[in-house]
């Protein structure tokens, strides 16, 4: 502030000495003192006022500037008019508008060179001098391949953080305005999109060569052969990294950069967040998630707190990774909205006790035993977490009065052939009931229960990218259980993301009354062979030549492929992107209630034949295709609004409803 009242005070003689004025009165006068120092004062509260010291230096961008010369157009504006009122009292020479004009740039210069110069002397001088940035430390060289506007906040930041060691050399774009030769900051922009992987090349062939190869957002679309761009940079020994904006500042100080993975090489587009949406259904909401310590409960965790939940109900049976939540995965001031519990959802109980005091807004259900080859071994512990520990987190949320109880479901439910299949078609059919119990009848309540059915979650734990990325790390040989089999594969923040907006549709009124299981949209089914050949080549390794592929054969319980969807069910439109629900067998309350009596037995009794055979009779086919609970006819003038069939193949012309609820058609 006192620099800048010294600057305007010295910008008033030098400017009238620049315009060779000479004034009538006498400058050293008490009033032209006077004049001059009441100049240098209103200069100094303008700029207060305006804001301009609220501006940090370091950070000082073209808005700031011209905050600057706004503000040096109202003083000098300001001098003027008040001029020209005191030549209506009294005349004045020496003072007219070339003064005022040399006035004004005089004082912006003098105004805003020191900011400049500051910014310059913080972190310019490392700018194009090498890569020494005077801490001692080599500044490392990284490549950029994305959008020009990318590039330009990339550089910035890189150069205004001292934190961040990363000096960008160059930018390949496939924007028709990045010219080659042309430069952004002084970056030159050295190819073309169509031409990346030649120039990434003799880069890597030059002496000093790359440290860091960074992506631009949705670079895997834009860039031609991206998968042998990563591979480029990964023989050449340099990191591989993908830019995602800079939402992680507060905690890192370091761009927000993610790790090339096999979700950018799927080659298909990511789902887009609705983001609008989704935070109008979290924001101020208390959140309970089973299983909040998992790979999928992590990220729902996450998401909730940064979608402004209120507060958040971790329960998961690991100590171990609730260890890891807290110490690596939950930002230090999210701290405070969330609550760690070591809890198994086997025990109604504890449960219960956890849900009354926390009193959640919405139940996540994530908890659940999911590896199919261990589970047909371990066929009680399948049936005692995913069958009844359901019913326990379902009843809780009936009695506690919870209004949104979501079950994450499995594409295995579809036809299951696995008891994991079976254990989680199990948990559908426990959630669609009761869920249209409390619907209508004696037992109504005002808990939504709805079920969400995806396929493979890439990346997460035990997932076959972590096993496979852990078998290159090793040398090999990688295995895969047959060369034909397919999956679904969805990355993590897609399915929490459509996770959240299904449970937005499912808590409509007109979804409600009519659907309890819903799907996402997974798109095509990827060869696992592929993915395995693709995550080897990602390594900078060649397959069949640096690591061996070894087909082992299927494992108990395991399809050579998967469907979201069983042929007795039908996929409906509700009216939102990558989300359908779906009309399955409609089953009574009661019914499942006398299956789950007989599993109980069967569990007493460790029969595993016979949990099997009540399981497998119950979720047959047969059952599904043959269901007898007919819908009521709808009558005519009855309000027909709500979700639309949609005809697919194997579906059936007719579909169940429970008893005492007609289905809603458009």
């Amino acid at each position: 502030m006192i620099m800048d009242i010294v600057m305007i005070m010295i910008s008033v003689p030098l400017s009238l000495l620049l315009s060779n004025s000479y004034l009538s009165f006498d400058p050293l006068s008490w009033y032209g003192m006077g004049g001059w120092i009441s100049i240098g004062i209103a200069g100094h509260f303008l700029f207060r006022l305006s804001g301009l010291y609220r501006m940090m230096w370091r950070f000082a961008s073209t808005p700031d500037f011209y905050n600057i010369v706004k503000n040096c157009t109202i003083l000098t504006i300001g001098l003027y008019c008040t001029t020209l009122i005191i030549r209506s009292v009294q005349p004045v020479t020496g003072l007219n508008e070339r003064e005022f004009i040399i006035f004004f740039f005089v004082t912006f210069t003098f105004i805003s060179t020191p900011r400049l110069l500051y910014r310059y002397l913080r972190e310019g001088s490392s700018w194009f001098y090498g890569n020494d940035d005077g801490s001692g430390k080599e500044r490392k060289r990284a490549l950029f391949l994305g959008s020009l506007e990318e590039a330009d906040v990339i550089i910035s930041y890189a150069r205004s953080n001292i934190y961040d060691l990363t000096r960008i050399i160059g930018i390949m774009t496939n924007d028709p305005r990045g010219t080659v030769g042309t430069n952004i900051q002084g970056v030159p922009v050295v190819s073309q999109a169509y031409r990346a992987s030649q120039a990434l090349d003799e880069y890597f062939k030059d002496t000093e060569g790359l440290d860091i190869v960074i992506f631009g957002h949705q670079a895997d679309k834009t860039f031609p052969y991206f998968s042998e761009l990563v591979r480029i940079a990964r023989r050449g020994g340099a990191a591989v990294e993908q830019f995602a904006g800079l939402s992680n500042l507060r905690r890192s100080g370091k761009l927000t950069l993610e790790k090339v993975e096999m979700e950018t090489i799927l080659r298909r587009s990511t789902v887009p967040s609705d983001y609008d949406r989704l935070s109008a259904f979290m924001k101020q909401k208390r959140v309970f998630v089973t299983g909040g310590a998992g790979s999928i409960g992590r990220v729902l965790v996450r998401r909730a707190l940064d979608l402004g939940a209120e507060a958040v109900l971790v329960a998961d049976i690991s100590e171990f990774n609730i260890f890891n939540l807290q110490a690596g995965y939950i930002a230090e001031n999210d701290m405070p909205r969330v609550t760690l519990r070591i809890l198994d959802i086997r025990d109604e109980r504890q449960l219960s006790s956890a849900v009354k005091a926390f009193r959640p807004d919405i139940i996540f259900h994530a908890a659940a035993l999911k590896h199919v080859p261990l589970l047909e071994e371990n066929w009680d512990a399948a049936i005692k977490t995913n069958v009844f520990g359901t019913l326990n987190c379902a009843k809780v949320a009936v009695e506690c009065e919870v209004p949104e109880f979501v079950l994450i479901s499995s594409d295995k439910a579809a036809d299951p052939r696995s008891i994991l299949g079976l254990t989680k078609l199990m948990a559908e059919y426990i959630t669609s009931a009761m869920h249209f119990r409390n619907a209508a009848g004696a037992h109504r309540s005002p808990t939504n229960l709805m079920g969400v059915r995806f396929g493979n979650v890439f990346g997460s734990d035990g997932s076959v990218s972590t096993i496979f990325q852990a078998q290159i790390d090793a040398g090999g040989p990688v295995t895969v259980t047959d060369p034909l089999m397919t999956r679904y594969l969805m990355t993590i923040g897609e399915a929490v993301d459509l996770v959240i907006v299904a449970a937005t549709v499912s808590s409509a009124d007109d979804y409600a009354a009519t659907l309890g299981i819903y799907m996402l949209d997974m798109g095509e089914a990827v060869s696992i062979l592929t993915v395995a050949e693709n995550m080897i080549r990602l390594s900078g390794k060649r397959p069949y030549q640096d690591i061996e592929i070894v087909i082992t054969g299927k494992r108990p319980g395991e399809k050579l492929h998967e469907s979201l969807c069983a042929p007795s069910e039908e996929m409906v439109d509700v009216g939102v992107p990558n989300i359908f629900g779906l009309h399955t067998r409609a089953v009574a309350w009661e019914e499942v209630q006398l299956v789950l009596d007989k599993l109980d037995i069967a569990l007493r009794d460790s029969d595993k034949q016979r949990a099997l055979t009540v399981m497998e009779e119950f979720c047959s086919p047969e059952k599904q295709l043959h269901s007898t609970d007919a819908p009521k006819a709808v009558e005519k003038g009855q309000d027909h609004t709500g979700p639309e069939r949609m005809a697919r193949p194997g579906s059936l012309e007719a579909w169940s409803s429970p008893a005492g609820v007609a289905p809603k058609t458009r």
